[in-house]
């Protein structure tokens, strides 16, 4: 009885050569980069200052969780409530994960929750939310205009 089997590749020539090829292609991108004959990606930051972008608005945000799980958004300038988002519908969830983020870089640097939040609405159209005391910022339109919205309600522009 006979139980010959093939040790044949089944990986067809052309896949083989294909995954070769982009891992050719990612290694020679990769070493013109480090290298420097290809710009690394930008950063929003350092592009608005060489651009000299200045900033349309800033509000100063305190963003706070109720026992029922609602947050609580105010802005600490005026000292106005400006929403309390209850559910996934009103774009809480969103601005509960990007805070929730925020709330964890606070925690790791032992700094509490009551200094107030950043967003600035830029002359390009960008908008960004930065915690002052970590340094850390979020570009909010990296996110989709649904997300990005979920924040641009905040500006004095969208409050009714």
């Amino acid at each position: 009885m006979s139980h010959a089997h093939s040790h044949e590749n089944t990986v067809p020539r052309p896949a083989l050569a294909m995954a070769g090829a982009l891992v050719a292609i990612t290694l020679a991108l990769t070493t013109l980069v480090r290298v420097g004959v290809l710009d690394r990606e930008a950063v929003p930051a350092v592009e608005r200052a060489q651009d000299r972008v200045a900033a349309v608005e800033v509000r100063h945000l305190v963003f706070a969780d109720r026992a029922d799980g609602a947050v609580v958004v105010d802005d600490t300038d005026s000292g106005r409530t400006l929403a309390v988002l209850v559910g996934e519908n009103d774009g809480g969830g969103f601005v509960r994960g990007v805070m929730r983020g925020m709330a964890r870089d606070r925690r790791m640097h032992g700094i509490g929750p009551a200094a107030p939040f950043e967003l600035t609405q830029w002359a390009n159209g960008a908008l960004t939310l930065r915690d002052p005391t970590t340094g850390r910022a979020v570009e909010l339109g990296s996110f989709g205009a649904t997300n990005r919205a979920a924040f641009a309600r905040f500006l004095k522009g969208s409050q009714a």
